[in-house]
């Protein structure tokens, strides 16, 4: 389980430093979300490269390439990376930031149904339940900082489904990936942000029109910015993946969304914000919901190490 949670934490790390860089000046341009998010794939890919190569393990991912897990996880790239992606920005520019934190949101709920359904993950009804709380609570705290639509809502909409279907699916194909001894987390990533960087850098942003733009940016110092939430996020990606691999999609799926309460914690010292009672309240719901909801043993939690039998070993992911 605690792959998860520092997947979560990771990620809201990642998020509040690309909240930093959409900030600056030199990200004003109205495809900005696109622009990080190809920039953000492509350095988190030479940062695999640099740590694969490091380990010697740049022949795994080659022969993980000829093999059904390795080229499914090329797919499940495809999807949560330029495909969820693109449909995230597509949001954002039409509907907005707030509506479309909400709706993407729903990507665990997807690919719960969808682990269920292929892959034979089973979840308590507790279980989702406290998903379900922990859904409620995001949405609360996104609603309150909704901002008005400038574009058009069908295709705001539209993109939030691509993301909500581009993510949801993606942890689930990864978990039936890996199930292959050929493709571990670190392979998988590997795989992964090298193709969602390539088709990001070859075909998204030359067809959307931004590759002058993509050019403009890549060279200022506000890109720097970027490779430390490309760090963050490679370290979120390898718990994320570590995490689907022990416990499964949906649970993994279920912590790692916490981003959101976390996002808000680091936001602190970092953006000099500080949060509402509402948000504070809003943030302990989201962690303590998203922990049960990724727990099928909840009286395990509240044990002291000494009240745990010694026959029985203790699931410790």
């Amino acid at each position: 389980m605690r792959w998860g949670i520092f997947s979560g934490m990771l990620w809201g790390l990642d998020t509040v430093i690309l909240g930093i860089t959409l900030g600056m000046a030199t990200f004003s341009h109205a495809n900005s979300p696109l622009l990080t998010a190809a920039l953000h794939d492509s350095f988190c890919a030479i940062l695999m490269l640099v740590l694969m190569a490091s380990k010697g393990r740049l022949t795994d991912t080659r022969q993980a390439l000829h093999t059904r897990a390795g080229k499914a996880v090329i797919g499940a790239a495809l999807l949560g990376g330029p495909i969820g992606m693109s449909g995230y920005a597509l949001a954002i520019n039409n509907i907005g930031s707030g509506y479309t934190a909400i709706l993407s949101t729903f990507y665990p709920a997807l690919g719960t149904f969808l682990a269920t359904v292929f892959l034979k993950e089973r979840m308590r009804v507790r279980q989702l339940m406290a998903l379900t709380v922990a859904l409620i609570a995001i949405i609360i705290l996104g609603s309150s900082s909704l901002d008005s639509t400038t574009g058009s809502i069908p295709l705001g909409i539209l993109g939030a489904v691509l993301c909500i279907v581009g993510w949801g699916s993606e942890a689930v194909i990864l978990a039936w990936g890996m199930r292959d001894d050929a493709v571990d987390n670190h392979v998988a990533l590997h795989l992964r942000q090298s193709t969602s960087g390539l088709a990001f850098l070859l075909i998204v942003i030359p067809v959307s029109g931004n590759l002058s733009a993509l050019s403009a940016v890549v060279s200022t110092p506000a890109s720097a910015i970027i490779v430390l939430a490309a760090l963050a996020g490679t370290a979120s990606y390898l718990f994320y993946y570590r995490a689907i691999n022990t416990i499964g999609a949906a649970r993994a799926m279920a912590l790692n969304i916490s981003y959101s309460a976390w996002a808000i914690i680091f936001a602190i010292p970092l953006m000099a914000v500080l949060p509402s009672i509402f948000d504070v309240i809003g943030c302990l719901v989201i962690l303590i919901a998203t922990v049960l909801a990724a727990s099928s043993q909840w009286r395990e939690l509240i044990q002291f190490p000494s009240q745990k039998s010694p026959n029985k070993p203790e699931n410790t992911e």
